[in-house]
């Protein structure tokens, strides 16, 4: 009988136990990580955990002393609380088996300094249908849209709170009217493109609740030096591989 778990060892070094029925650790869950270089938190919440990855590179590399990373899926939930046993997380990474359309900061007993997402980014009614349950609802919006995510982050981020997204450019519009209308705005921004042939593929935003208006539009990270060409290896750009060594965007930020 096939099994639907995984055990990967993925970048820090860490144990990754997936199942392969929902998403897998990809690009968009690291680069949000790399995202929050600069973020030195207390208390991080985590929307939309799966696997815990987006966490458990957060705790290691310490940008959050304590994440609570909630999941809807129970079995995913369980899955984080495994994989941050395997990697000597526990005591900073708690798994909470929640729906974030009911997330308080009461729920968590304080409010947080941080909150980042990796959200299904697809609408309900879009997209194939066949695929297993529990992909379909980590890529589409049955369990909340970003106008709920976005306003679970008002509701349980600290004034001056950092709001930390992966999102697709197509809805790009969707991500700024609802983060504006729950308090968040939107302080950086960068796109992210395979090669410089392809129109970005994803984009990255990080907002603070209750700040002024005021956004630094980064010049976009492109991951490859050339497009793809049948079945030689893509080669990272400077930019992507050193991001890639040390899950920072530190330098890129600077530049």
């Amino acid at each position: 009988m096939n099994t639907p778990y995984r055990h990967d060892i993925v970048n820090e070094n860490l144990t990754l136990i997936q199942n392969t029925k929902g998403l897998t650790y990809g690009t968009d869950a690291y680069l949000l990580a790399a995202y929050m270089c600069e973020l030195h938190a207390k208390t991080a919440v985590e929307f939309g955990g799966g696997t815990g990855i987006i966490s458990l590179l957060t705790a290691t590399k310490r940008r959050a002393d304590k994440i609570v990373c909630c999941e809807i899926q129970p079995e995913f939930c369980r899955l984080v609380g495994e994989n941050a046993a395997a990697n000597g997380l526990s005591d900073r990474i708690e798994p909470l088996s929640c729906d974030v359309r009911e997330l308080r900061a009461a729920t968590l007993g304080y409010e947080a300094d941080a909150v980042f997402t990796n959200p299904p980014y697809m609408k309900a009614e879009s997209g194939k249908r066949n695929e297993a349950d529990e992909k379909y609802l980590a890529r589409h919006e049955v369990c909340g849209t970003i106008y709920d995510f976005c306003a679970a982050a008002d509701r349980v981020l600290k004034f001056g709170g950092k709001f930390f997204v992966v999102w697709r450019p197509d809805r790009l519009a969707d991500l700024m009217d609802a983060m504006r209308k729950s308090h968040l705005e939107p302080k950086r921004m960068t796109f992210v493109h395979a090669d410089t042939a392809t129109p970005p593929s994803m984009v990255l935003v990080e907002a603070k609740k209750g700040a002024a208006p005021s956004l630094i539009l980064t010049k976009p990270l492109i991951l490859y030096t050339a497009p793809a060409s049948g079945n030689a290896p893509r080669v990272y750009t400077e930019d992507a591989r050193r991001i890639y060594e040390d899950c920072s965007f530190t330098q890129f930020f600077k530049s």
